[in-house]
């Protein structure tokens, strides 16, 4: 079967959803037995995120290959068995740096280069690319309909689906339908001047998403079907829900999926969602209570910084029959004191990661308290160089012990930078990224979380533990649980008489989903859960 394409573009604002609603499409395909991929196109310059603030763009996921991209691409993984790469995730600065590469090549015989048909083209090649093997491929256009930077995709696609006909490729429209209080009405203006503008460049979208936070009632779905040229069971409601892996529930109940298979002439096949019902409704109304989470982190007041992270403890919940209450910590206010008042609710604590000085204090002495106090502790990779930084201080007693980052002239640099990046000084892409092996210590809590001793997992940092402390950092408490298969790097470090205190290198929690919560998750949720108990 030739592969099926699937377009969704976004209208009126942006941050409607349009990766969640890509995502939960990708499900009820394969719900429905269609392979599925998904891919994600984004409009600014950078060659990927891996340089832009996370206030800005929020958090940065690392495919296996180790590539730097767009945070759809978790939801992407979570919801569906897909398994992104670089070739799932392409900006306008990579589309340019690839045609302007060719044209260096002389591969464009001394035409002149022109966004269409070159960049245009570019575009549909990258699409191709991915589309191997696959039923269905779900393309996300970033940006908002009215954008200059979104034109070239937009047309991009207009000309691929005049190419591969349209029975095989669908345009599915993100927008939002406002409800005004005053008005006590819901409004569909601004839909239909998104669809207009998106008409304009000659795209007809086949369905609309109409994001709203209540269900659209039938005259209103006439109107706007009236008024945008679609048909009315293709106007969907894409209503507000109380947790993610709703939506693809929201959407089958408004047969978003069925409209699909009809204008892909894709065949009838039953769908099967029993499991994830049930998954939706352990995250509603969990057995077990709550248990509260402190997060030290940097970026705190931007949740989206830390998106992955966020899900991977809802799915470490998910195992447990608990809710996972989060509560966030400004690293930077507890070196003003008050440290146990600040952490007091919280049945465990985790530091995640992140890049400079800024805040650093302040997420060891968060450490320093969990392991005095014997609450839960979850270190993530700036989080595993600060507890190792807090040991060496604390236990070790090297008072000046710290992180060549953040102090190059220290005694003690008890965290390093790797010896191939000294006086590397470009930013974008010079980390060790992607997917490591790591070995683990029989009998450790790793190795029980995992159940096995050979894992991998994915990275992104600069600076590694400096091996040379490690014997006397062991004889001190804190030993090594987990390291490369060449001994080289350290991935994971653990305190044997705590009653969970475990800190990583990589990042797990781009490895979860809430169908196969992490191992590390659902171990760290459980000893938040036994420390609640254990404190009434």
């Amino acid at each position: 079967m030739a592969t099926k394409y699937i377009f969704i573009t976004g209208g009126v604002v942006s941050s409607l959803g349009k990766g969640l609603a890509a995502a939960s499409i990708g499900r009820l395909m394969e719900a429905r037995g269609f392979s599925v991929t998904l891919q994600k196109f984004d409009p600014y310059l950078n060659v990927d995120p891996g340089t832009m603030s996370p206030f800005q763009h929020g958090e940065v996921y690392v495919t296996e290959d180790g590539v730097e991209t767009d945070l759809d691409l978790g939801h992407y993984e979570r919801f569906t068995s897909a398994l992104t790469s670089r070739d799932h995730n392409f900006t306008s600065g990579k589309i340019y740096e690839q045609v302007i590469a060719k044209e260096r090549r002389g591969d464009y015989l001394g035409g002149t280069v022109q966004v269409i048909p070159h960049v245009t083209d570019e575009i549909k090649e990258c699409i191709r690319r991915v589309s191997k093997g696959f039923d269905i491929q779900i393309v996300e256009i970033g940006g908002t309909i009215g954008d200059i930077e979104s034109l070239p995709f937009l047309e991009a696609i207009r000309q691929f689906r005049l190419e591969v006909g349209r029975s095989h490729a669908a345009f599915v429209h993100l927008t939002l339908v406002p409800y005004i209080g005053a008005a006590g009405e819901l409004k569909t203006k601004p839909t239909q001047h998104s669809v207009r503008d998106l008409r304009a460049i000659g795209i007809q979208p086949d369905v609309l998403l109409c994001r709203t936070d209540r269900f659209i009632p039938n005259e209103i779905k006439k109107k706007i079907a009236l008024f945008c040229n679609v048909p009315e069971e293709a106007v969907i409601t894409a209503k507000d829900v109380d947790t993610i892996y709703e939506v693809p529930l929201v959407l089958a109940k408004e047969g978003l999926d069925a409209n699909l298979l009809k204008i892909l002439d894709l065949p009838y096949r039953d769908k099967s969602m029993d499991d994830w019902m049930q998954m939706v409704e352990r995250v509603r109304r969990p057995q077990d209570g709550e248990v509260t989470i402190g997060i030290v982190g940097k970026y705190v007041a931007y949740e989206d910084s830390y998106k992955s992270l966020n899900e991977a403890l809802t799915h470490g919940g998910i195992a447990n029959d608990v809710r996972v209450k989060l509560h966030w910590i400004e690293a930077d206010r507890l070196t003003e004191g008050g440290v146990q008042e600040k952490v007091a609710p919280a049945h465990g604590i985790l530091v995640p990661g992140g890049f400079g000085i800024r805040g650093v204090e302040g997420m060891i002495e968060a450490i320093r308290f969990a392991r005095e106090r014997h609450v839960p502790f979850f270190g993530i990779c700036l989080g595993m160089q600060c507890a190792v930084i807090e040991h060496a201080r604390n236990v070790l007693g090297l008072k000046e012990a710290d992180s060549a980052e953040f102090n190059p002239a220290t005694p003690h640099p008890v965290i390093y930078k790797l010896r191939e990046l000294e006086g590397v000084e470009r930013m974008g892409g010079n980390m060790r990224l992607g997917r490591w092996p790591c070995l683990l210590e029989t009998g450790s809590i790793a190795h029980k979380a995992y159940g096995r001793t050979e894992i991998s997992e994915r990275h992104r940092h600069r600076y590694e533990v400096h091996l040379k402390y490690m014997d006397d950092l062991k004889r001190r408490g804190l030993k090594v649980s987990g390291e490369t298969p060449d001994h080289r790097f350290v991935e994971i470090v653990e305190i044997p008489d705590h009653p969970y205190f475990l800190a990583c290198q990589f990042h797990p929690e781009f490895k979860s989903k809430p169908m196969q919560p992490h191992p590390l998750f659902r171990s760290f949720v459980d000893a938040c859960k036994r420390f609640r108990q254990a404190a009434r």
